[in-house]
């Protein structure tokens, strides 16, 4: 069984417990505006890994693992609070050949738009880094390097973003096995390891100028630069069959490493779904959003979310 199948069958359980025990909803972390359920009746819905979010906060992309990404509109309340969503279908992204990515390339995690529009695609299985020019043109891969090749399978390139200067980061979700630890054995202390090398795309080339530092039993799952120029970093961490927990973790980038790290919010284990993509922007009143969305594994017992904070100091 794959680790992803096992993470979905465990997933599957521990809200089928919540839902049985009728668990008490926990605090809602600082900063918290709401969280928004997202159903459209296609089978292909679902499994949604990053999303990516216009200036303003009103257009969106959301890639799901499957290598289908759909479009749409998010509406606002007046307070700026999402009541509705109007998307377009779920949409293959295409191969090099120009046809649909086969299901063994398909494991699609990561994604990053550049200024000019083109879309950067990370992915799990192979793990590697593609470029779409549009989001209907056939794939561009971009140098692999021999590392990606040592990556776990399933706690690959997850976490894509892409700085002003057209610059990409891209990290994997783990490495030294910590993850593939806590699925088998489902504990909940910390989980030691190495810190999470991150790789730089500059001019045509990789490069490992630094590490991402592990802090606890959390894996990074995606990436935005803010407005402000800063990395901000969304991690997961799984607690068996109390579900999920999420953080968010912001960083200075510098040529040689990271520095400044900020905390912006931790949520109780349980009180968001599996959080997998985020997009960072600036609101109408000047203040940085994070919008996530979760990944349901394709299950009824979990849910796609659409789930936003405002920061606060």
């Amino acid at each position: 069984m794959s680790g992803r199948s096992r993470l979905a069958l465990i997933a599957a359980a521990a809200f089928l417990a919540l839902v049985l025990q009728g668990s008490a909803n926990p605090t809602a972390p600082p900063g918290f505006l709401g969280a928004f359920r997202w159903t459209v009746a296609d089978p292909h819905f679902g499994g949604f890994s990053a999303i990516e979010l216009s200036v303003d906060g009103t257009w969106f992309t959301a890639l799901n693992d499957k290598g289908a990404f759909v479009q749409g509109r998010l509406y606002r309340t007046a307070e700026g609070m999402i009541d509705a969503v109007e998307a377009g279908p779920v949409t293959k992204l295409k191969s090099v050949r120009g046809g649909p990515l086969s299901a063994e390339d398909s494991d699609s995690e990561g994604m990053a738009v550049a200024a000019d529009g083109t879309t950067y695609v990370s992915f799990e299985g192979v793990a590697r880094v593609v470029r779409y020019r549009t989001l209907d043109s056939a794939a561009e891969p971009l140098p692999r390097p021999r590392a990606f090749r040592d990556f776990a399978h399933n706690a690959a390139l997850e976490a894509l973003a892409i700085d002003t200067e057209g610059v990409l980061y891209t990290f994997p979700e783990d490495v030294g096995g910590a993850k593939r630890i806590r699925l088998l054995t489902g504990q909940r202390g910390d989980t030691t390891g190495p810190d999470f090398p991150v790789w730089r795309y500059a001019e045509g080339v990789w490069s490992q100028p630094f590490d991402l530092p592990r802090d606890g039993v959390f894996l990074p799952v995606a990436a935005d630069f803010g407005p402000d120029g800063r990395l901000y970093v969304l991690e997961r961490s799984f607690h068996g069959l109390a579900g999920f927990a999420s953080r968010v973790r912001s960083f200075q980038v510098g040529p040689e490493a990271l520095s400044d790290q900020r905390m912006h919010l931790q949520s109780a284990t349980g009180f968001h779904d599996n959080l997998e993509g985020l997009s960072v922007w600036r609101d109408a009143s000047d203040a940085i959003r994070l919008t996530m969305i979760s990944d349901d594994n394709f299950l009824p017992l979990q849910r796609t979310e659409i789930v936003e904070y405002r920061l606060v100091d």
